[in-house]
């Protein structure tokens, strides 16, 4: 993964599916012995692919002669019972931390708002879209922003009510030569409250927190130290390119989760590659 990963138009792109394949699981064994003809699993993921980057709904699947929308959502939901997209995301982690190293000086969370028309678990009445049904995910990022966590919950849930759950979901853990460090978490005015500053004490970091009221203000204990919070706004951005994701169309949330999932790894080795 020397390169920068081509995107070969709305199909996965060759280097991405080369470290998907060694993560599928074997076809299950037919209870009678035999089986139909079955979809590619490239084709599969290409669909699956194509509906995270365009928003595509599942059923418009079929006129794109990629691949039916039944073989496509079933094999999806397959793939997302055996946890391939999480894993998919952590061994991009992985990839990146060793050509790159994952930079923990400064990890910094955010969360972001979504619709969710269809509802389901973890939505929630949006206040900033007349109590619609939203979801929220929040995500933190390491210093050069890329994607290491995240959570989902209803929209109603702010922020700081999801900071722990965020930092909990990492699906990489910092070395051992950094667990007895004390690092840096940025992280904006919705978290200016007690809870955030003691949960980032016990995970062994420095909230720097810009208190509400405030314009802009560094906190003292490393007067040397300057938040860089923009970098997690700018994953929120990358994130939504996956137009899938700018509208929670699953009502189930491991499907939602697994989408994230899917592009937070697709951005873990875009990264690995362009900088390592």
């Amino acid at each position: 993964m020397g390169q920068m990963i081509q995107d070969s138009g709305w199909r996965i792109p060759d280097d991405l599916w080369e470290q998907m394949v060694p993560l599928l699981p074997s076809r299950p064994s037919h209870p009678l012995g035999c089986h139909n003809p079955r979809v590619p699993d490239r084709a599969a993921m290409d669909a699956i692919f194509f509906v995270l980057r365009t928003g595509s709904q599942w059923g418009a699947l079929s006129a794109t002669g990629i691949c039916s929308k039944s073989s496509a959502h079933r094999r999806f939901t397959e793939w997302v019972e055996a946890g391939v997209f999480h894993e998919f995301w952590r061994q991009g982690l992985l990839s990146y931390d060793g050509l790159v190293g994952i930079d923990w000086e400064g990890l910094s969370a955010d969360g972001a708002m979504t619709k969710a028309p269809l509802g389901g678990e973890k939505t929630g009445p949006n206040p900033t879209d007349r109590g619609k049904l939203g979801t929220k995910r929040s995500v933190v990022t390491d210093a050069r922003g890329v994607p290491i966590g995240f959570a989902v919950a209803g929209a109603n849930v702010p922020d700081y009510k999801l900071l722990e759950e965020t930092l909990d979901a990492l699906p990489v853990q910092r070395s051992e030569a950094l667990l007895d460090r004390v690092l840096n978490l940025c992280l904006d005015k919705g978290y200016d409250y007690d809870g955030p500053r003691q949960i980032a004490y016990d995970y062994n970091l420095t909230a720097h927190i810009r208190c509400r009221g405030e314009e802009s203000k560094n906190l003292p204990d490393h007067p040397n130290y300057k938040p860089r919070r923009w970098v997690v706004e700018r994953v929120h951005s990358w994130i939504n390119r996956f137009r899938r994701l700018l509208i929670r169309w699953e009502k189930k949330p491991q499907n939602y989760e697994a989408m994230l999932q899917f592009a937070c790894g697709i951005i873990a080795w875009e990264q690995a590659a362009l900088l390592g």
